[in-house]
């Protein structure tokens, strides 16, 4: 669903994008080193992150997380994940993440975020702690965009400014500092994207849902659609299921109005009139089913933008598990199915339950389309129970549905905490 489309159905054309090949002084360049000097380096990033101790983006499990992953019927597999375990070197701290490519390099955008914008975070993070006394703006910190992005950022700045003054007192530090180093680092990951020489990002893009729990505190920044869900008790020890993001799609007030501000338009085909998508303000392309994402810099100037909604929520003993996944679950099971699954399944093997029950759902309720990727990170808030560690080599993907009988969760337009604590800064 998050893939681009002409008006007509068709899968849209890739647009071509690169470059000026030229210099300021006319002479050609070469490309072909700097491509290569970029692979090189691509690669032995690669295999130094592959050796770090506690980081696992294959299917497998530790003894906090469960990871799986799914090729769908649509092609390669555009689906990413991670678990990082000892994250920003403290052992109380862990990150994970699940990412949705769409487009040609969907799958390259989707694996190329997955392995920087942890270290970005990690930067950020550093820096502003290493100078508390020297905060800086959160306006400059939004600006991923170009041109008309200033309308698109001043827009989110002013509800984030006045979200956090009318709930100071409710933003904890660990927030504040990782909100701003969440919005800093998916700033430069996108500048980064656009600047990348090995991956056309003009037309191909990604989601991203990563959380950040260090002690009793979550951290989530959400970009796109892909959703987290967290699995807790009520009052009677009934198992409920807490949506913790807000799936950000084109037709939700405050994203449609920034679109429509920056002369994109959002509209739906004619033979999914459910699915909401962002248009070039001249011609029916591409057809992205999502307000907000990495690359795709073909809409960066008509309003789609790479800010994250950035949310905190405090851990009580009654919360099980937090569950990221990407569109292709949500599309065929709801938040309170998937949360089932997860507290009846084994916890090494929780991951590939959810999935297995997606695929099948996919086959029994759109027994002609093809199956999405689905791609799973299930968190474990208490490791205290039976374990066994499973590791695999595969690698698989997802989608989205908001069906979410029995579950609770964010309103996508109110502010400062619901009842159970969640914390939005919506930036």
């Amino acid at each position: 669903m998050g893939s681009c489309l002409s008006v007509d159905g068709t899968r849209a054309r890739t647009i071509n994008y690169s470059p000026a090949s030229t210099s300021s002084t006319g002479k050609l360049r070469n490309p072909r080193k700097k491509l290569r000097r970029n692979s090189s380096f691509e690669s032995r990033m690669e295999m130094r992150l592959h050796r770090i101790p506690g980081r696992l983006f294959l299917n497998g499990s530790t003894q906090v997380a469960s990871l799986f992953c799914k090729q769908g019927q649509k092609g390669i597999n555009q689906d990413a994940m991670i678990v990082w375990e000892n994250f920003c070197s403290k052992e109380d701290t862990i990150f994970c993440g699940v990412f949705d490519g769409h487009g040609p390099f969907g799958h390259k955008v989707a694996k190329k975020v997955r392995d920087s914008l942890p270290l970005k975070l990690t930067a950020q993070w550093e820096l502003h702690c290493s100078s508390k006394n020297q905060m800086s703006d959160v306006s400059t910190s939004t600006t991923g965009s170009l041109k008309s992005g200033e309308i698109a950022f001043r827009m989110v700045d002013e509800e984030q400014n006045a979200i956090n003054d009318l709930h100071k007192d409710n933003l904890t530090n660990i927030f504040m500092t990782l909100k701003e180093s969440f919005l800093k680092a998916c700033k430069v990951m996108d500048k980064e994207l656009k600047l990348h020489g090995d991956i056309n990002c003009y037309s191909s893009g990604t989601t991203a849902v990563t959380l950040v729990k260090q002690g009793q505190d979550l951290v989530i920044g959400n970009v796109g659609d892909s959703r987290a869900v967290l699995g807790s008790r009520d009052n009677e020890g009934a198992l409920t299921a807490v949506q913790l993001t807000i799936d950000l799609k084109p037709n939700l007030p405050r994203e449609e109005e920034r679109i429509r501000l920056c002369k994109g338009r959002v509209f739906a085909l004619r033979y999914e009139p459910e699915v909401a998508r962002v248009w070039l303000p001249n011609c029916d392309s591409p057809g992205l089913a999502m307000a907000r994402a990495f690359g795709d810099f073909c809409l960066k100037d008509f309003g789609l933008i790479s800010v994250p909604d950035v949310f905190s929520y405090h851990l009580s003993e009654k919360d099980e598990f937090v569950v990221l996944a990407t569109d292709g679950v949500w599309d065929v099971l709801s938040n309170k199915e998937v949360v089932d699954i997860v507290a009846a399944a084994p916890q090494s093997s929780a991951a590939r339950m959810v999935v297995e029950s997606a695929v099948r759902a996919w086959r029994m309720k759109f027994p002609t389309s093809k199956v999405d990727d689905c791609a799973v990170v299930c968190l474990f808030l208490d490791t205290s129970s039976n374990y066994t560690s499973i590791h695999n080599e595969e690698s698989e993907t997802s989608i989205v549905n908001p069906l979410d009988d029995g579950s609770r969760k964010v309103d996508p337009e109110s502010t400062g905490k619901d009842h159970r604590g969640i914390s939005k800064c919506p930036v």
